[in-house]
């Protein structure tokens, strides 16, 4: 009886020991509350705990803080303000938050703004706005196999913005445009400066998020699947240094990433059907 109940036990575990195992690094910190179920960008500041986040087109103007376990702690109206199609958060050390309102999934978008926040720990909060247009777009929208103008991803750096494409073109080649525009309220022209072939996979070379150290001298810029870390870069051509891929193993609609600490990475996902969206830890070294 204890030799059947042996064979039993063995037979019944071999299905379990051959399923594959996911070898991702990713460490799921929580669920997100469904009031974020499209969450489209994080950041946080160096000397703060708190994350602050968004949801993109089809929301409302929040700012969303949050706690490190993706609990939120308090909502915020950004007074003069309206979310077109907010898509990323930066940051300043001057305790300023930046939210990207260039959002273009049809590439005919012709009122791109990025709105300055001040006054968020005291709640007196302040806006302003720079409009811009990127100079290389004649057409809006342009040809098919020219979508190259939607943008998800930007970080701030010294006075300027960096802008990287979310490319839409019909033939994907995986290459994001960087642009580079100044922080100076009013209106102004994005300067193409750059560019990168990701990979050639149009589910999983899309740029989604992009974030930069306290330091300014590492930029990661995320995809559904992969990071990208840029490094030894000098002046404004980011990607004229070292750039290390690595794949998280891990596939979801991936949006916003923000550096928890110099060798930590939080990452966020949109909700899933019948799984919500999280919040994510990454170590980096």
């Amino acid at each position: 009886m204890k030799l059947i109940t042996f064979f039993l036990l063995l037979i019944i575990s071999l299905p379990l020991s051959c399923q594959k195992k996911d070898n991702t690094d990713l460490i799921i910190i929580n669920g997100l509350s469904k009031n974020v179920k499209e969450i489209s960008g994080i950041t946080k500041f160096t000397s703060d705990t708190l994350l602050y986040a968004i949801n993109d087109s089809g929301n409302d103007n929040t700012l969303f803080c949050l706690n490190q376990k993706g609990k939120i702690i308090k909502k915020l109206k950004i007074p003069n303000s309206k979310n077109i199609d907010w898509e990323d958060l930066a940051y300043d050390h001057q305790n300023n938050i930046y939210i990207g309102d260039f959002g273009n999934n049809y590439n005919n978008r012709k009122d791109l703004v990025i709105y300055k926040v001040s006054g968020i720990s005291s709640d007196d909060i302040e806006v302003s706005k720079t409009e811009f247009i990127l100079e290389d777009q004649k057409k809006f929208p342009p040809g098919k196999k020219n979508k190259n103008f939607d943008i998800e991803a930007f970080v701030y750096r010294n006075g300027s913005f960096y802008l990287f494409t979310k490319n839409r073109s019909s033939k994907f080649d995986g290459e994001t445009k960087l642009y580079k525009v100044s922080d100076t309220p009013g209106k102004q022209i994005a300067k193409l400066i750059g560019s990168y072939k990701t990979c050639d996979d149009p589910n999983d070379c899309f740029i989604s998020g992009a974030t930069i150290n306290s330091a300014g001298d590492k930029i990661v810029l995320l995809t559904y699947n992969k990071i990208f870390i840029l490094s030894n870069f000098e002046g404004d051509d980011l990607f004229n240094g070292t750039i290390k891929k690595i794949k998280l193993n891990h596939f979801s609609q991936k949006e916003g990433i923000c550096f928890k600490n110099d060798s930590t990475l939080l990452i966020v996902d949109e909700k899933r059907k019948n799984m919500k969206g999280r919040l994510y830890e990454y170590h980096i070294n």
